[in-house]
């Protein structure tokens, strides 16, 4: 088996999964951004660049709060990183960050992006605004009607937002429209992914950018209590935030038990959930080989999940291999476990989690006094979502 540190392979693999497997029109156009990258991530210049832009721009380092009325309530130390408090209110920032100035460097004239939640749209516009280059966010129109605030934020930030209304009009579909809108304007334009989904460089791309979550995390917590946690726990759809705060820890020597969270929708037996890992199996799709949802003809199933940006069908490939190495541990939490976890952070500690970073939440909520000390990657802000808890509070 390959060593965590050697992951991917030249071609984009990690194991059996990643890859490219798109249109040819795509090749030149991928191969020109493995090679830039390959080039910038030692380029000390742009990382300087980029430490600035995350620092002055995006807001980090974010805390590492100690929880502690959460803490009596699962009878464990719970601390959560918040990714919450960045710029925009997520963690998809610090990706959007990274990649802008990827797209600079390449001489793109203009960026199209997809978007689920509505997070990593808003934080493409932000980039976008923030550099001057001009951006379209493709949104399922199901994700549009219940992300309707990010939506008018993205139009407020200068981005084109474009409804989807194919398929089930998620996450999938708006994927699937931005590469075809890149494909078609390749030479002018840059895709910039939200996810650790998608063919090579994408998936090492975005953990990369994403790894300062997991950096900063066990930094923190060294100072905070000497040694590093028993279990850290992130919610994982695509997976950026997840392989984002795994990857650090996975190359310690020191073992911390990593849980990765799917939506369990309203029942795994019932089919209406989006558990890629945890019940689906593996094949292709948006250029990569993954775990997916799908029948036995290897048609895409529908999915459904409570929060927008879990909603997709697929995982991202490292997260496939990790899975099979046995590295993370995957499990699934229900739609009303994770709203009932939005409703608990709120009323012990004031603070308004988004429902994907609730899926992560309510894992150990479920699982009183299982480890001695847990962080928790607060994803992101709960502002979004809170029409959705007050429909179904009704």
């Amino acid at each position: 088996m390959m060593g965590r540190r050697e992951q991917p392979d030249s071609s984009g693999h990690f194991g059996l999964y990643g890859g490219r497997y798109i249109p040819e029109t795509l090749f030149g156009a991928s191969e020109e951004l493995a090679q830039a990258y390959g080039a910038l991530k030692g380029d000390e210049s742009f990382k300087a660049e980029l430490a600035s832009a995350l620092r002055e721009f995006a807001g980090r380092p974010t805390p590492l709060f100690h929880a502690t009325r959460l803490s009596e309530r699962v009878g464990a130390s719970v601390y959560l990183k918040r990714e919450d408090l960045c710029h925009t209110g997520a963690h998809k920032i610090n990706n959007a960050v990274g990649q802008i100035l990827v797209a600079r460097w390449l001489k793109k004239e203009r960026v199209v992006a997809e978007t689920g939640a509505g997070q990593h749209g808003v934080a493409v516009a932000t980039v976008c605004a923030r550099f001057g280059i001009p951006c379209v966010v493709y949104m399922g129109r199901r994700d549009m009607e219940r992300q309707a605030q990010n939506v008018a934020r993205m139009r407020l930030l200068g981005a084109d937002v474009r409804p989807v209304a194919s398929g089930d009009a998620t996450l999938k579909e708006a994927t699937s429209e931005a590469i075809r809108d890149w494909v078609t304007n390749v030479e002018s334009t840059y895709y910039l992914l939200g996810s650790a989904v998608g063919m090579h460089p994408y998936p090492a791309m975005v953990r990369d950018f994403q790894r300062v979550i997991g950096d900063e995390t066990i930094a923190q917590i060294m100072e905070a209590e000497g040694r590093l946690p028993d279990l850290v726990v992130a919610c994982v759809g695509g997976g950026s935030n997840a392989i984002g705060m795994f990857a650090p820890f996975l190359e310690r020597e020191e073992r911390t038990r990593l849980v990765g969270v799917e939506a369990g929708g309203s029942g795994r037996d019932g089919g209406r959930h989006a558990a890629s890992l945890t019940k689906g199996f593996p094949g292709v799709l948006h250029g990569a080989f993954q775990y997916l949802l799908q029948d036995d003809d290897g048609q895409i199933l529908e999915t459904h999940s409570i929060s927008a940006g879990l909603d997709y069908p697929g995982v991202g490939p490292e997260h496939a291999y990790l899975k099979d190495a046995g590295l993370v541990e995957y499990t699934t939490v229900s739609d009303d476990e994770a709203l009932s976890a939005f409703r608990a952070l709120a009323s012990l500690e004031g603070i308004l989690p988004a429902l994907e970073s609730a899926h992560a939440l309510a894992y150990v909520l479920k699982r009183v006094s299982e480890a001695g000390l847990i962080v928790v990657n607060l994803s992101g802000r709960g502002d979004k979502d809170l029409e959705i808890v007050a429909d179904l509070a009704a």
